[in-house]
């Protein structure tokens, strides 16, 4: 079939689909594509190849070589049974797959493992949808050397993913990721192999539920306070997801006994029929919740994303009211608390960490100092704190840490962020405050006096398709090259690139290395210790600004004053950014 307007190499592409070994489902939407005359949607599903990027390989669902199908993921499957082969030479090898409540999820688990079991490679896959964390759990608890997530997290419906993890829990890094797409890049269609050996297939399921939420219970810090305070009232939503199928059990576990979950949100369903997009990190994801929780005057509601590694929060501010708290606040919350826990039981020691991402807020830094503690940073994604907690196993022991996206760990259970064991210690918390007549926000104000007001805002601008990726790389090189002075009113001190590796005193000029890898983020770090962070999204089409505001807050009573100034400090900053 001929196709105008295509660029050559797309066309071949195209061409190669149609002629080659594809089903016919998938040549027919082809070819109504081009029938319709469809050159931007040809395009964008052709242009390029899925590649890994901080959350594995994610796209839209559909035909070419830019969309998540029984192909891209066959090849990609290949080619991690390629890899493996060769890092393991003459060993058995084996793997976990799992899967989310997204639509065509479970067709992609067992392409997955029809494929690893045609390569000679045991699979242990999951019976039904489990969480994101319980793959990472399994992974080093079966001895595995790999394993795979079909998730797109908490993408919109359209959306969906693959999470490839290594032999410590991970999500797979450098040189990992990197020589995986080697191997993919070197096959066609025809080098899969997709005839399932069923043999190699073993299904799995209560068997590790059980394991991961004995071991999870025995992180519980203060099971003394759950015992006084169990009847606390909890509203949980797993938002169409994998949540529902250990969340309330880990809760019910912990000692907590009034727990409801939100009905209309507890049925998994890729379509997310409630919410326009499946993310906690949005007010209208939360909302059917928050109702929930207004009518049952709960003390804490919690909401998981479809494969329940991020969870938001809702907790009564000083008015009575339910507000959200954001990925910052709660990340700091949890930071402290289990540090003033182990303190108070006077287990933290020296070798203690936390740890969190470079554009999450500076707040954990400043309560892991005053406990004593060593915080690390990482490059943005969580599968960097992973590497951190393998590189310093046996030298230093991980307590707690995060990312401003609403993913957290406590605990070395796992190595990927896990809102399973999030929910129990943010109910945790929440009965501990309680018990000392706080509510968790009171907690939060708290920490505001003793460390200052750290305010933080999100924004993000998506440009889809291969023009937007394209103006995204020129605004990231126009912030490089015309670098602002001042935000917000306030001097632009430090400029870290971490791209070139190097930080930039802008008063002195002098020039510092960066200890991280090179990644495409820039920091504008202010002369009133503010922040802004620009960064280019690993998983969506978006570029995304973290900004950071800090004021000092002398008392409760002045909460709202010194909000509202962090407010205009932060739209300032980003009028002048966005320019």
């Amino acid at each position: 079939m001929t196709i105008n307007g295509l660029e050559l190499s797309i066309e071949k592409k195209v061409q190669q689909w149609l002629n080659g070994n594809y089903d016919t489902e998938t040549k027919s939407a082809i070819k109504d594509l081009i029938l319709q005359n469809n050159i931007e949607e040809l395009n964008d599903a052709f242009y390029k190849d899925l590649s890994f990027g901080t959350g594995g390989l994610r796209g839209v669902m559909g035909v070419g070589t830019n969309r998540m199908n029984i192909y891209t993921v066959g090849k990609a499957t290949q080619g991690l049974s390629n890899y493996l082969q060769k890092t393991y030479p003459n060993q058995a090898i084996k793997v976990v797959v799992s899967y989310d409540s997204r639509n065509s999820s479970s067709l992609f688990a067992q392409t997955v493992a029809d494929v690893f079991s045609a390569n000679n490679i045991q699979v242990y896959l999951f019976s039904a949808l489990r969480p994101t964390p319980e793959l990472s759990f399994a992974i080093r608890e079966l001895a595995c050397q790999s394993g795979v997530m079909i998730t797109a997290s908490h993408n919109p419906k359209e959306y969906n993913g693959y999470k490839a993890y290594w032999s410590d829990g991970g999500q797979m890094i450098a040189p990992h990721d990197k020589n995986v797409i080697g191997e993919v890049n070197a096959l066609s269609i025809d080098d899969v192999k997709f005839a399932r050996k069923s043999e190699l297939i073993r299904k799995i399921d209560e068997e590790i539920d059980h394991l991961y939420i004995n071991k999870l219970a025995a992180l519980s810090l203060r099971p003394n306070i759950i015992t006084k305070q169990g009847d606390l009232k909890i509203v949980y939503s797993p938002i169409h997801g994998t949540g529902i199928t250990l969340v309330p059990k880990v809760l019910a576990k912990w000692g907590f006994k009034n727990v409801s979950t939100v009905e209309l949100q507890a049925i998994p369903d890729g379509n997310f029929p409630t919410v326009v997009y499946p993310n906690p990190e949005e007010e209208e994801a939360m909302s059917i919740g928050l109702q929930e929780a207004v009518r049952l005057d709960a003390d804490l509601l919690l909401a998981t994303d479809p494969d329940a590694d991020r969870v938001g929060v809702a907790v009564k501010n000083l008015k009575g009211d339910f507000q959200l708290l954001n990925g910052n606040q709660i990340g700091s919350l949890l930071v402290d608390y289990v540090l003033s826990s182990k303190k108070d039981e006077g287990s933290l020691a020296q070798t203690d960490y936390t740890c969190k991402t470079i554009v999450t807020t500076n707040l954990i830094s400043d309560i892991s100092l005053s406990h004593g503690v060593q915080c690390y940073e990482v490059l943005t994604g969580f599968k960097y704190i992973g590497e951190l907690m393998t590189k310093l196993l046996h030298k230093e022991k991980f307590l707690v840490g995060g990312e401003e996206s609403y993913g957290y760990l406590v605990g070395d259970l796992v190595r990927d962020k896990d809102a399973v064991v999030s929910c129990a210690f943010i109910a945790e918390m929440t009965a501990y405050y309680k018990n000392q007549g706080k509510s968790l926000f009171e907690a939060l104000v708290d920490l505001y006096i003793k460390h200052g007001f750290y305010k933080e805002k999100l924004v993000s601008l998506t440009k889809k398709g291969q023009s937007g990726a394209e103006e995204i790389k020129l605004m990231m090189q126009k912030l490089r090259t015309e670098t602002p002075r001042v935000l917000g009113g306030s001097t632009v001190a430090l400029l870290k690139d971490y791209e070139n590796g190097i930080s930039t005193d802008l008063i002195t000029k002098k020039q510092d290395s960066l200890a991280l890898p090179k990644s495409d983020v820039l920091q504008f770090v202010l002369s009133d210790g503010s922040v802004v962070s620009a960064r280019p999204s690993g998983t969506e089409p978006k570029i995304k600004f973290y900004c950071s505001a800090k004021l000092p807050l002398d008392t409760l009573e002045n909460y709202q004053e010194v909000s509202e100034a962090l407010d205009r400090k932060i739209e300032e900053m980003m009028n002048t950014l966005l320019k």
